[in-house]
Formats: C-alpha cells, structure tokens, sequence
C-alpha cells in the first residue's frame, strides 16, 4: 500500500501494511513506499541495465555469421556497428537528461520497450539494411538507459538503506553491471551461435523474453524524482561543464572516451582480427574473447572498490596501457593466448577507469542536475566507442590489419595515459 505526498521530505503516517518507520519520503507529487520496495526497485533495476546492455552485444559474435552468409566487407560490419554508437550518442543528447525532470522509471520503461522493438528488427528484418535499423534502435536505448540507470540505482540504494554513504556501493554496482551486462551478451551470444540451431534467431528469442520480465519489474520499482513544479522547457543535453568545474568534467570525459574506446575493439572487430589475423572462427571463441575483456572490466570495479579512486585511475592506467602493450606484441608475434590475454588485462583498466570517470562527473553536481552531467560524459564515453571504431573500419580498406591494430593501440594508450593523470590529480 502506498500514499502520495506533496513534500518531498518528512514522515508518513503508518499505513495497513507497513509502519511509518519502514516508509520512505517521497519526492514532490510521487508515491511513497517501504524501504522494501526500494530495495526491491535496486535489484530490478539492476537485472533491467544488465538485460538492456546484454542485449546491445548479443550481435558481436554473430558478425562473421552475417558476413559469410550476406557476403559484405569488414567496412560493412564497421558501419553496422557504428549505427548503433549513433543510437547512443543521439538518444543521450537528446532525451539522456530527460529523467531530472519526468523521473527514472519512465525513461527506464522507455528503453526497454526500444530493446524489445529492436529484437524483432533483429528477427524479422537480417539483411544489411535490417541490421542497421536494428543497431540504432539499440543503441536508442542503451543511450536512454545509462544514464538514467546509474542516478536511479544510487538513489534506490540511498532509500533503502537510509544511509548516503551506500551511494558509493551502488556505484561500484552499477560500473559492473553496465560493463558487465555487454560481457554477458557476448558470451551468450556465442555460446548459443555455436551449440544451438538458428544461430541467427535463438539468441534474439531469448532476450526478447528477459527485456519483457524487466520491463514487468521495473513497472513497480519506486520513482525518486520530484516532480517539477512548473513546466519545464525541453531542450537537448548541454554539453557544457557545470560552472567552475570545465576542468574536472572533460578530464572525466577523456578518460571515460579512452576507457570505451578499449571496449569499442572488441565488440566491433575483434572477430574480424581473430580471423584474419589468427584465423580463429570458431564462433564461441569470438564471444569469449569479449566476454573476458567486459567481464574483467566489471569484476576489476568490484575487487578494487576500497581503493581510493586516485589509486583506482592510476592502477587503470597501468593495467590498460600494459594490456594493450602486451596485445599489440602477440599480434605481431601471432599469439592469440596473448592477443586475449592482453585484452582481459586492459578490459580490467577499463572498469577501473571508467567507473572513476563516472564517479567523478557524477560527482560535480548535486542530485537534482546529476542525471544530465552522467548523459553529457556517457555522451563523450560512446562516441569513444564509435568514432574510432569507424575510422578503423575505414583504415582498413585501404591499410593492412595489422599496422592498423598498432596504430589504434598506440593512440588509445596515449589519450588514456593523458586523460588519465588529469583526472588522477584532481581525484
């Protein structure tokens, strides 16, 4: 049972179900609920961003499928993927920084329902074509989602627990579970591609039935927003630095940018470098080989988490410059143990980075603004996984694989180390 309050503090009177101790103040014109509830509303928002970001790698491994059958270049599958960046970046300029003012769950909702519509694009529309749509309805999505996900998550949290210090574990959570979530995908994308048939269908099927559960879930998770007084003009997201802060808020977006251009390697081409490079093809050794470097991203946010984040940005730095060092080595020495292994170890960097990068922006502003901060640095974050991706599909038309993998090491270890100690001195 739930009341509506107008205040957004204060305490509610006892109800049927629940004493008043148990309640939780509720934001301006929203419904009040337990504790409970919000606790409840943490984990199904949790279980909702990790089935939208498995979602959004699922086609990763499937690639070369889509690419033996259909016939098209390495360049294709670039464009195919890069639909998907400019679902994100889009979707985060325009509505990333919509839940401040209509609240999380609807833009949670929203997002799902886009996920949903694009695994049908996924199942009834494979051509070229069908796969662009589909991989920019995804990345809609995913763009709605991450911001919105990772503000609602830590104010989920708060209310549950009643502390402010449990902020800081639902940001390490949510960290894991985005970059978790895309190592998930992966893995049972391939997994299902090399044991089970209609590769191409099953796959889509079962996260089809996920994103409906979440979507049911989410349903009745606790909104935290207020609702605004007075109407609210709409505008896109700025990307402007909160006043007196520029300095901190782009360090975080450099190093978010690097961070996921890392990320944007393996979930686009590796497939294509595992099997010209390594002539590796075999379809579950191309998902694992990014599940392992999502999923060292996510466990590395978890395992360092008492670490204070000045710690946890240099230890990134080290681990990311060393990973890509030692995969940049094995590619020239064709040794696809230390291609994958250089991988993993950089993906732990990453997590490490990127979580700090988030936490940072997330930072500068209060509750009330927070959610457009994250959009405008997830902004920056995907078009690091994006726009090089791009120019390495378009390398590759024209230069050899293997000095283009060099090349892109090189610049991504660069731009993280700069980024990196930047953000490092102002942590």
């Amino acid at each position: 049972m739930s009341t509506v309050t107008d205040t957004p503090t204060g305490a509610l009177p006892a109800t049927a179900s629940a004493p008043a101790s148990e309640h939780v103040p509720a934001p301006r014109g929203r419904r009040a609920h337990t504790r409970r509830r919000h606790g409840f509303g943490f984990w199904a928002v949790a279980f909702a961003f990790l089935s939208v970001m498995a979602f959004a790698t699922v086609p990763a491994p499937l690639y070369v499928i889509y690419q033996a059958r259909d016939g098209f270049p390495t360049f294709t599958t670039t464009i195919i993927f890069a639909a998907y960046g400019v679902g994100v970046v889009g979707s985060l300029y325009l509505a990333g920084h919509l839940s401040d003012v209509h609240g999380r769950k609807p833009l949670i909702l929203v997002s799902i329902a886009l996920e949903l519509v694009a695994a049908v694009l996924f199942l009834v529309w494979n051509d070229v074509t069908g796969l662009i749509v589909a991989r920019l309805v995804t990345g809609l999505g995913v763009g709605t989602l991450t911001a919105t996900a990772t503000a609602h998550l830590g104010e989920l949290r708060v209310r549950a627990t009643g502390s402010s210090d449990s902020a800081k574990g639902a940001s390490v959570a949510a960290g894991a579970v985005n970059l978790g979530g895309l190592s998930l995908g992966a893995l049972v994308g391939g997994a299902l591609a090399e044991f089970v048939g209609a590769p191409l269908m099953v796959p889509y099927v079962v996260f089809v039935v996920a994103l409906a559960v979440a979507f049911v879930l989410v349903l009745v998770v606790p909104e935290t927003v207020a609702r605004p007084e007075t109407r609210v003009v709409y505008r896109p997201q700025r990307m402007q630095a909160p006043e007196g802060k520029a300095a901190a808020f782009w360090a975080a977006g450099a190093a978010a940018f690097a961070a996921l251009a890392v990320q944007g390697l393996f979930t686009s081409v590796a497939s294509t470098f595992l099997g010209t490079t390594f002539h590796v093809t075999d379809r579950l050794a191309a998902g694992a080989t990014t599940f392992g470097v999502f999923a060292a991203s996510a466990v590395s946010q978890i395992v360092f988490a008492r670490l204070t984040q000045r710690t946890q940005i240099r230890l990134g730095m080290v681990l990311l410059v060393g990973g890509l060092a030692v995969l940049a080595v094995a590619a020239v020495l064709l040794q696809v143990a230390g291609f994958i292994g250089g991988g993993v170890v950089a993906g732990a960097g990453v997590g490490l980075l990127f979580r700090a990068s988030i936490a940072s922006a997330g930072g500068l502003v209060g509750p009330e603004r927070r959610g457009g901060v994250l959009a405008a640095t997830f902004l920056i974050a995907y078009a690091g996984l994006t726009v090089p991706v791009v120019a390495v599909g378009a390398a590759l038309l024209v230069i050899p694989t293997l000095p283009v993998l060099i090349g892109y090491v090189v610049l991504v270890a660069v731009l993280a180390v700069i980024a990196g100690t930047r953000l490092a001195a102002r942590a």
